[in-house]
């Protein structure tokens, strides 16, 4: 599939309260996340260390899995305002891509804030705490999500600069 740069074709709209976008035909996903930069950080979380929990205590992007009748777009904002208390709006998102086949597809969008906002940053009751991490130490990071960083280095082609 070809990766959307939603911010360069204006292809994220308004249509009346729900956001639709160029790239979502309406198959089923099982959720989003989001590469959110501040500069030319990454803003990663990281997940609780639980034994019931995939990819405990591993370095994660806000975002998780989608609610009835979501589209990517409600899904990733819903989650990044539950888990950072971070309120962005579709026209933040500078670049989205769905990932994998079937019931198992799921979304990475990239958005970029200024430093400002981490002010506005109320850390929810899941995970352990945020961190700012260049996108290369998380490429690299023994406790990066594996898949995560197999999305971020396809996306990283097409980040916006700072």
């Amino acid at each position: 599939m070809r990766a959307l740069s939603l911010e360069r074709t204006g292809a994220i709209r308004e249509a009346g309260r729900r956001m639709s976008y160029a790239g979502f035909d309406g198959r089923a996903f099982i959720g989003a996340k989001l590469a959110l930069f501040v500069g030319q950080h990454l803003l990663v979380t990281l997940r609780d260390d639980r034994p019931d929990l995939p990819y405990r205590a591993m370095w994660d992007f806000p975002g998780g899995g989608r609610e009835a009748g979501e589209t990517p777009v409600d899904c990733v904002l819903r989650e990044t305002r539950e888990e950072l208390g971070l309120e962005l709006v579709p026209g933040d998102l500078c670049w989205g891509r769905g990932f994998g086949m079937g019931s198992g597809r799921g979304w990475l969008f990239l958005a970029r804030v200024k430093r400002v906002e981490l002010g506005k940053i109320r850390f929810g009751d899941e995970g352990q705490g945020w961190r700012l991490m260049l996108p290369d130490i998380y490429l690299g990071h023994p406790r990066g999500i594996p898949f995560l960083k197999q999305r971020l280095a396809v996306a990283r082609a097409c980040l916006p600069t700072a």
